[in-house]
């Protein structure tokens, strides 16, 4: 008898929320097992046990799928710092894990591809090509419920990637891209001059089963282009945002500033613009508003981010167990059964 869970394709016909965790590099940089720059995920080789309790965390959490952290463990990444000899490794690592993880919380599992940072608008882009191509086949040795390519900024990367799953995977493709600050026509658009709705809408008519964007903008400059793409694409769409706040003066988390001296935060003092749970829980709210079925958190991504965001879409993962209750707290709570011995008010002491 089949045990694996409802596919991607029918969740999404069937009018259903997908949520994806997302955001290891982030997650895994701030723990001090990833090199900010590079960005290149050894910690898949050094500490697996790691990478594997985080794929738990994000399911207990509300994940619907188990991303597998192979995002930038491709060639040219791992060329970079020299460690070319364990890119198999940690391919072949992430995604069994990422099955292991999938199988026994009853979840689904993807493999992922990502901008190669080889492509050519005009280039022959050979090795782009075979860098998806290994990282596809390796993911359907393990096989990949579906395969997400991301973070694009050439819409001409992009349809390569959906071409390389359809040919070598066979396997619904999610494609979404970074909305970088490439102005088309007075709309956001792509490296090589497409606007993101029509970029999606390409990607989608070329047969992607999800369109959309991650990463680069945070929930507040990410929805206006989203409800862009909502007009222009018939199908599923798709919104992973940062976990930061952005702003229409500073809209990517690249550009962030600090308010405190002006100085670029990207990568390491992001802190000071953290986004918050009921930024997410907002966000989620929002795409439902719009029709945004499948939604996630990249960059910045905690737990308690996923877990607001679940809970906006109605649902209590094993995490929503330790959602915020203040009716117990020693100053705030309202619990008549807390016994409080304070002869003065600490509310309005603190």
């Amino acid at each position: 008898m089949d045990k694996r869970p409802k596919g991607l394709v029918e969740r999404l016909q069937d009018g259903e929320n997908v949520i994806v965790a997302e955001g290891y590099l982030f997650v895994f940089q701030r723990r001090c097992y990833l090199k900010a720059g590079a960005f290149v995920p050894e910690v898949v080789i050094e500490h697996p046990e790691l990478v594997k309790q985080q794929y738990r965390e994000f399911v207990r959490a509300g994940s619907d799928v188990v991303l597998a952290f192979t995002y930038y463990a491709h060639r040219e990444k791992m060329r970079l710092i020299g460690r070319e000899d364990v890119l198999v490794e940690a391919n072949k690592t992430a995604l069994r894990l990422a099955r292991e993880v999938a199988d026994e919380t009853g979840t689904l599992m993807a493999g992922n591809v990502s901008n190669t940072t080889l492509y050519e608008t005009n280039g022959t882009n050979d090795a782009v090509l075979s860098s998806f191509k290994e990282q596809i086949e390796w993911a359907m040795e393990f096989n990949a419920d579906f395969i997400v390519g991301e973070t694009f900024s050439d819409h001409g990367e992009a349809m390569m990637a959906l071409e390389a799953i359809k040919t070598y995977g066979k396997v619904p493709a999610v494609i979404t891209m970074a909305s970088h600050k490439f102005d088309v026509n007075g709309d956001v658009g792509t490296m090589d001059g497409y606007t993101l709705q029509d970029c999606c809408k390409l990607l989608e008519d070329a047969g992607a089963a999800v369109v959309g964007l991650n990463c680069t903008r945070g929930p507040s400059t990410m929805l206006p282009i989203m409800e862009k793409i909502r007009k222009t694409c018939k199908g599923p769409i798709a919104a992973l945002p940062v976990a930061y706040r952005t702003t229409k003066e500073e809209p990517t988390f690249q550009s962030l500033t600090d308010p405190s001296d002006g100085s670029r935060i990207f990568p390491d003092d992001l802190e000071c613009r953290t986004s918050c749970c009921k930024d997410f829980f907002e966000f989620g709210k929002k795409c439902k508003e719009i029709g945004i079925q499948y939604v996630g958190i990249c960059c910045g991504n905690a737990c308690k981010f996923t877990r607001s965001l679940a809970e906006s879409l109605g649902r209590k993962p094993d995490a929503s167990r330790y959602s915020t209750d203040m009716s117990q707290h020693y100053t705030f709570g309202s619990d008549s059964s807390f016994r409080k011995c304070y002869t003065v008010d600490l509310k309005s002491a603190i």
